[in-house]
């Protein structure tokens, strides 16, 4: 289906991201939310290599790529080394980089599957991790934000996939024009 703009995201990889229960076991829903905006994140990045590494806008380092690694950093913060207390280093930024994860996003050999292999490890282990935990209560202390429990980590997790894949909409248009949801 084509729009005004360019070509819209269609089909079954896009159709039931959201279409799970909008009732029932707190978990489950906050889980399955968390996934569909995982699963946008990938939609938004179907089909593209090397121009996932494309800038938004000058000064801005903003790209596609650079969100994969930016999610990937965020699912290792929250989830290995505040929720599991694992003394890991971030993977694509540091307290000499703070912005590694989007001014390192460059469209070098291996780098955009290095990003996506890493993404998805990191989601896999928080996904192992929150269908382990006894229940959303776990908690654990955050040096910027105090203590802090599982469900909050959950919640704060759909906020920041939303946030990003807001980003990944206009991306993804500014590249090839493809638009949707």
């Amino acid at each position: 289906m084509t729009g005004r703009r360019g070509q819209f995201f269609d089909g079954e990889r896009s159709g039931d991201r959201f279409a799970g229960p909008a009732t029932g076991d707190e978990r489950f829903l906050l889980t399955d939310v968390l996934a569909a905006q995982r699963a946008t994140l990938e939609l938004k990045c179907a089909g593209l290599d090397a121009e996932l590494a494309l800038r938004s806008v000058e000064p801005s380092t903003l790209s596609l790529l650079g969100i994969v690694r930016h999610l990937a950093d965020v699912e290792r913060r929250w989830f290995r080394r505040v929720l599991a207390g694992q003394e890991v280093p971030a993977l694509f930024s540091s307290e000499a980089d703070p912005d590694g994860d989007f001014d390192g996003a460059a469209p070098g050999p291996g780098a955009v599957a290095a990003a996506w292999e890493a993404w998805r490890d990191e989601v896999a282990f928080a996904q192992s991790f929150t269908a382990a935990a006894p229940d959303l209560g776990v908690e654990a202390e955050d040096e910027w934000r105090g203590k802090v429990s599982l469900r909050w980590v959950l919640i704060h997790m759909i906020e920041e996939y939303a946030r990003h894949n807001g980003h990944a909409d206009l991306l993804r248009e500014r590249i090839d024009g493809a638009i949707g949801v």
